[in-house]
């Protein structure tokens, strides 16, 4: 049983840096990609981006490109987000995810089949 679980959100000052973590354990060999998902208050769920257990590949929305950063350490069974230059509508709970999946599967919130139960990330003025 995969098991997530996400760390290092707060209040962060718009224009700052934040790094989020995901603990992951559990993870098998079917275990193909680790996602990043948020969710903003009355707004749907919304993909950040995922990276491949193996090899590391990135692929990131295309809203999220250049100041979202998703790095992964297999040996400590982490995965990373790293988010620059924060605004205020980056203000959301982020939460991990893994699938067994490959391909545009990936860009849905249905791809995935394990979820960590979040992180808020509140940006303030």
């Amino acid at each position: 049983q995969v098991h997530l679980v996400e760390s290092g959100g707060g209040v962060v000052q718009a224009g700052g840096s934040l790094r989020l973590s995901c603990a992951a354990s559990g993870l098998t060999a079917s275990t193909y990609a680790l996602g990043w998902f948020r969710q903003a208050p009355g707004k749907d769920e919304e993909f950040v981006g995922f990276i491949t257990w193996v090899g590391g590949a990135t692929t990131y929305a295309d809203s999220m490109k250049g100041r979202f950063t998703i790095t992964r350490d297999d040996a400590k069974n982490m995965m990373y987000l790293e988010i620059d230059t924060l605004k205020p509508e980056d203000a959301a709970v982020y939460r991990c995810a893994s699938s067994p999946l490959l391909g545009t599967q990936l860009l849905h919130p249905w791809g995935y089949n394990n979820w960590g139960q979040g992180t808020q990330v509140i940006v303030s003025l």
